[in-house]
This record gives structure tokens, C-alpha cells and sequence, in this order.
């Protein structure tokens, strides 16, 4: 452990990140030293600099990597046991909490944008299909959210009367569907637009309205109300 700290004692304190964040303030880290800031210590012949780069370059090259990471991949990393990998997931999921939850805030009509944006940080990563429906009112506000359902990695199923009755549950006028492609490719498949097709009849049955289906993929969406195929 004396030669880790050691390492990056060594080093000038304007290239520690700690001193760096003390002085200049988080906004002037780079990605891999915010994660050296969180991962504390290095191991034996690494510091926690290298450690962070290591853990950077495993996962893709960039900080957007960790919303990816499972903890086995992460354990798999050299240097990074059980306790550093909870650390990153932890930091992965407050990051994701904090982008939503800035989206929920909102009072006003739910646009299409704002919709596939509340789920893009949750979903854009998922290696599994995830559906949910979001329910609004009569003015297009948020009421509550169903999670439907979690399939495979290229299929979910619609439980279609149990979105029906969540919504009617609460009280809900409008019901936008949502899943993830885990591809990242958000194109509808054929029985994506059968599920939509599906549901928007069930929904009208029952005295509700299909506002929009709502495909996620990584860092895109596909609307079928945006492209006109809501019908």
C-alpha cells in the first residue's frame, strides 16, 4: 500500500486530483480524475490516476462507459475488487437519477421529447428490454409510470390489460408507451408496431387514448406520433 500512495504523493499537487478539485473546483477534472476522485486509492504498481484510465479504456474510452458497466464486468477490471465497483455503479445510478428527476419536475404538457428524454438516461443502457407506460391527465401532465414488464435482449411482452388497468387505476386520460431497444437501434420491429397497434385499440375500448409509442435506443428515440404512424 506505501508504494500506491506513494505514486501519487510523488506527483506535483497540481496534477492530484484532489488538489486539483480543491483549487479549481470539479468542473476542471478530467474524466478519469473525477474517477479517481471516487476510487480513493490505487493499487500496488498503479495509482489511482491509472487505475481510473484503466477502468476507462476497459469500458469503452469514456466516462459514459460506467451507465454501462455490471459489477461483473467492473470486478473483472485489475484493481477494482468488490467494494470500487460498487462505488462506480452507485455514481452511475445518482447520475441517472439526478437527469430524471430534473426532467419530472416539469408542470407543464409532456411533449414527445420530454417523454423519450425522462426515460433515455434509465433505459439507453439496459441490456434487456424494459416497457413502461407513462400515464397523464387531461393536460398532458405526468399522473404515475408502469413498469410494465422486462424481457431479453431483443424481446419484451405487452401486458396490455394490465397497462389498462394501472391507467384506469389512476385515473389517467393518456398513455404513452415506452421501451429500449438494447441494440441501441430505436427502428420499430414488426412487433413493436403490432404492440402499438394493440394497445391503442384496447386503450380506446376502455375510454383512454394511445398518445404515443415510444422506441429508446442509445441517445436516439423513434416516436411513432412524430412520424405520423399513430393511427
Amino acid at each position: 500500500m506505501n508504494k500506491v500512495n506513494n505514486g501519487i504523493k510523488a506527483c506535483p499537487p497540481c496534477e492530484r486530483p484532489y488538489e486539483r478539485c480543491m483549487e479549481y473546483g470539479p468542473e476542471a477534472l478530467s474524466d478519469a480524475e473525477l474517477l479517481a476522485v471516487i476510487l480513493r486509492s490505487g493499487t500496488t504498481g498503479c495509482d489511482v490516476r491509472m487505475l481510473a484510465e484503466k477502468v476507462l479504456v476497459s469500458l469503452g474510452g469514456d466516462i459514459s462507459g460506467i451507465c454501462h458497466a455490471t459489477y461483473r464486468e467492473l470486478t473483472s477490471i485489475g484493481g477494482i475488487g468488490s467494494v470500487k465497483a460498487i462505488q462506480i455503479l452507485c455514481m452511475a445510478q445518482i447520475a441517472k437519477r439526478i437527469w430524471k428527476e430534473g426532467r419530472k419536475r416539469s408542470e407543464g404538457p409532456l411533449c414527445v421529447g420530454e417523454a423519450a428524454a425522462y426515460y433515455m438516461q434509465d433505459l439507453r443502457y439496459m441490456e434487456t428490454e424494459h416497457v413502461y407506460a407513462l400515464m397523464l391527465d387531461t393536460k398532458l401532465r405526468r399522473v404515475d409510470e408502469y413498469h410494465a414488464s422486462i424481457g431479453s435482449v431483443n424481446a419484451s411482452a405487452v401486458p396490455v390489460r394490465e397497462i389498462i388497468r394501472a391507467a384506469l387505476r389512476c385515473d389517467a386520460v393518456h398513455v404513452i408507451l415506452i421501451h429500449n431497444h438494447p441494440s441501441g437501434d430505436p427502428t420499430p420491429s414488426v412487433c413493436d408496431r403490432e404492440v402499438t397497434v394493440r394497445l391503442k385499440g384496447a386503450c380506446e375500448l376502455a375510454g383512454l387514448r394511445l398518445f404515443d409509442s415510444i422506441i429508446i435506443g442509445d441517445g436516439s428515440y423513434f416516436s411513432f406520433r412524430e412520424e405520423r404512424q399513430l393511427f
